[in-house]
């Protein structure tokens, strides 16, 4: 309620909640702990902080927490409130209350993109020039964010270590795979040149599938070769990337991957049908309403579905007609937006 009234439009109520507000958060004048209380009203000190005359109780907050005397509780910097959580790292970044380590560690472990890149740049600020700094770029580089992850990749060129961004050329993220390509072609190498002799080893059980996709967003339309051999491979992760890439290099060839939209696994089917959904005209209806039968696996349906709803007129017609009587309550969700359309 003090809060609240902090912010009142009626200045004589404005000024009395603001000084029994300070003598609250003034440990000593209420024999409390100031901090904690501090703490504990953040989350609404900064949601009235928005109002027009929210500003003083959020003064109030920073005056507390940046007074080196006193010590954040450890549960501060893993409030569950974000909104509290970006406020305390900007904080502790403003007065260098952490450390560039404890800064890379939050930037890897936070889950929220605002608070990673905040410590991830306030960390890396703090790298030498051309000199390695393994606690501050080991936490970044296996972190599970790819936004932490692609910060730590592009310190490697700071720190004088390109050849350590070799192994991210073929991570799961595109982002951290963009950064990798950054750091090893101002190193003096090619990166496509590394996509090109890993993915020529169609048969390699260990293909990472961050290579595959990694070849076609650097490569050439003339890398397409190499992708068409790997529709084949044992990995479904391989196989679905193969097909991204190919239509990333727009050398989409229906009949061709026609096959694959009854793959096992659903993520190939997936990928085959967003290939193939532009020329969704050159499969026939006979074929699609095939795979639209119950006793086919449910995301070979849904790819079929999806396919006939593209190529409209009776394709269409037949599609809303079997989904309607599916036993998957997914696929009669999907003939039943559709039809809404």
């Amino acid at each position: 309620m003090l809060v609240v009234r902090a912010a009142d439009w009626v200045a004589p109520v404005r000024q009395a909640a603001r000084q029994v507000l300070r003598e609250h958060v003034d440990g000593d004048a209420v024999g409390g702990d100031g901090l904690e209380t501090a703490v504990a009203l953040a989350p609404v000190i900064l949601l009235v902080g928005r109002r027009e005359r929210g500003g003083f109780a959020v003064a109030l907050l920073d005056e507390v927490l940046s007074d080196p005397s006193r010590a954040w509780p450890a549960a501060l910097l893993a409030h569950g409130d974000r909104a509290v959580r970006r406020h305390v790292h900007r904080l502790a970044v403003e007065t260098g209350r952490l450390s560039p380590a404890e800064l890379a560690r939050t930037a890897a472990g936070d889950a929220d993109t605002v608070v990673q890149s905040l410590c991830a740049d306030a960390a890396l600020a703090a790298v030498p020039e051309g000199r390695p700094c393994e606690e501050v770029v080991g936490p970044l580089l296996g972190a599970r964010s790819p936004r932490a992850r692609s910060a730590g990749v592009t310190a490697l060129r700071r720190t004088g270590e390109p050849g350590r961004a070799v192994a991210f050329l073929a991570d799961r993220s595109a982002v951290v795979r963009a950064c990798a390509r950054y750091v090893v072609r101002q190193a003096g190498d090619d990166p496509v040149a590394w996509y090109r002799e890993r993915c020529a080893r169609a048969g390699d059980p260990l293909l990472p599938p961050g290579a595959v996709i990694g070849l076609a967003e650097c490569g050439e339309r003339a890398d397409a070769g190499t992708l068409w051999a790997l529709l084949g491979h044992p990995s479904a992760a391989v196989r679905a990337r193969a097909v991204a890439g190919l239509r990333l290099l727009d050398v989409v060839d229906v009949r061709r991957l026609q096959p694959l939209l009854d793959d096992p696994a659903p993520g190939v089917v997936r990928e085959t049908v967003r290939a193939v959904e532009p020329s969704a005209q050159l499969l026939s209806e006979e074929w699609l309403g095939e795979r639209l039968d119950a006793g086919r696996p449910r995301h070979v349906r849904v790819g079929a579905l999806r396919l006939s709803f593209r190529r409209g007129g009776s394709a269409r017609a037949r599609a809303l007609r079997v989904a309607r009587e599916d036993p998957d309550p997914e696929v009669r969700a999907r003939g039943a937006r559709e039809a809404a359309r």
